[in-house]
């Protein structure tokens, strides 16, 4: 059933992940996200239907504009690419439920917030305050616990701290995004919050490497690797958990057994 279902979101899945590309585009410069209509930001050709598909496209026109043949970023089809991926992974492992949806939603507002902070080095609060909002309000109508806004105070309180002793390193974006996190992971925030320090430190070890000491003038942008740890935590988090002993709220509904390019501005 599971599967089935899962095969089935894999049309809108794509068609979400086309409409984030147009939020990555237009959330940073404040412009409307229905007109006017995706355009080419090199040539300011409106993009057609045809050309608009999501990956089928990018691939037919071999990642250049149909009209002035500016190369198209490649990131256009990843994004698309990733949010049908874990929007189906949701369906596959949490069943047609509401959790599943919510999980969906979670999964796809990390997506942009991961581009967004890649590009700009910003975490929107267009996006990520009422998103943080609805998932508590959600989570809680969905499996009524106080887990979820425990989990929200304490990762945003924790990183909170954080900036204060060393504002350097982290910004009030990332706390933002910790209000977020915890209000669906619930305890399991713990597991995204460790497993996404962790994997920047890949990057930063690298530039250190690379710049010596001017790395520490260089910012990496965390965002994209707290979302890994969230989706790592979301999918595998009870498991991480349980096998180092420590209790976790489960939420009722899970199941147990685009370079200057044809950007949408």
């Amino acid at each position: 059933m599971n599967a089935a279902a899962a095969v089935f979101v894999l049309a809108p899945a794509l068609a979400v992940g086309s409409f984030l590309n147009v939020v990555v585009a237009r959330v940073p410069a404040r412009r409307s996200l229905l007109r006017p209509p995706s355009s080419c930001a090199s040539c300011g050709h409106e993009i057609g239907w045809k050309d608009n598909v999501p990956i089928l496209s990018y691939f037919l026109l071999r990642g250049r504009c149909r009209h002035c043949g500016v190369s198209i970023s490649p990131l256009y089809p990843l994004v698309e690419a990733v949010t049908a991926a874990l929007i189906v992974s949701c369906v596959a492992v949490f069943g047609v439920t509401a959790y599943a949806a919510l999980a969906a939603a979670f999964c796809a507002v990390l997506v942009a917030l991961s581009v967004i902070d890649l590009r700009h080095r910003i975490v929107p609060n267009r996006i990520v305050v009422p998103a943080a909002v609805v998932t508590l309000v959600a989570h809680t109508a969905i499996d009524p616990s106080v887990a979820w806004l425990a989990g929200a105070l304490g990762a945003s309180g924790f990183l909170f701290l954080a900036v204060l002793a060393y504002p350097k390193g982290l910004g009030m974006g990332d706390v933002k995004l910790a209000l977020l996190l915890g209000a669906m992971l619930g305890g399991a925030v713990v597991v995204a919050l460790l497993l996404g320090f962790v994997a920047a430190l890949v990057p930063s070890v690298v530039l250190f490497a690379r710049h010596g000491s001017g790395a520490r003038k260089m910012a990496i942008p965390l965002v994209p690797f707290l979302s890994l740890g969230a989706v790592v935590a979301l999918f595998f988090g009870q498991g991480l958990r349980r096998r180092n002993a420590l209790p976790i709220t489960r939420s009722r509904d899970v199941v147990d057994g685009n370079s200057a390019a044809i950007k949408p501005s």
